[in-house]
């Protein structure tokens, strides 16, 4: 890995896969995020929750299908351990999947390089759900523009 002063944010997502149904379709675009060198990953996991709410780790060669995934083959900084897979599955409902994905901005590294040397720190960090994003436009949109009414 590279120098952790030279790296941009991490970030991680665990997409769910309702009844391990996997179609592969995100998974060009990610390559392609890769390829453009907008990120980096640094490990990618695969875990199922069984009907009793047990959590297991899955194998690319596991997951078979018409997904191609062995372009992720060797996917794995070690950050990911047990542990993580774990909890990545506390979040998930029994009988489904996910990918658990850990990446580097690429994008920002030269602004938290930036950062870091003025001596700059990251103090809070955050995701605005689309669904909220898309909620308060709405309520935005339906509010009477101050000192005036809504027009029909």
């Amino acid at each position: 890995m590279n120098d952790v002063e030279d790296m941009g944010p991490v970030d991680y997502l665990v997409v769910e896969f309702p009844g391990n149904r996997m179609t592969g379709e995100g998974f060009p675009l990610l390559v392609d995020l890769v390829d453009r060198g907008i990120i980096r990953i640094l490990d990618l996991a695969f875990v199922r929750k069984e009907a009793d709410g047990s959590v297991a780790a899955l194998e690319l060669r596991d997951l078979g299908g018409e997904t191609d995934l062995t372009v992720f083959q060797g996917a794995s900084s070690g950050l990911l351990d047990q542990d993580d897979i774990d909890e990545a599955g506390k979040a998930l409902e029994a009988g489904n999947s996910a990918a658990v994905l850990v990446y580097e901005n690429l994008w920002a590294a030269p602004l938290a390089r930036a950062l870091r040397r003025s001596g700059a720190q990251l103090v809070a960090s955050g995701r605005v759900p689309v669904q909220a994003l898309l909620a308060s436009l709405d309520a935005v949109e339906g509010t009477p523009p101050p000192g005036g009414s809504a027009a029909a």
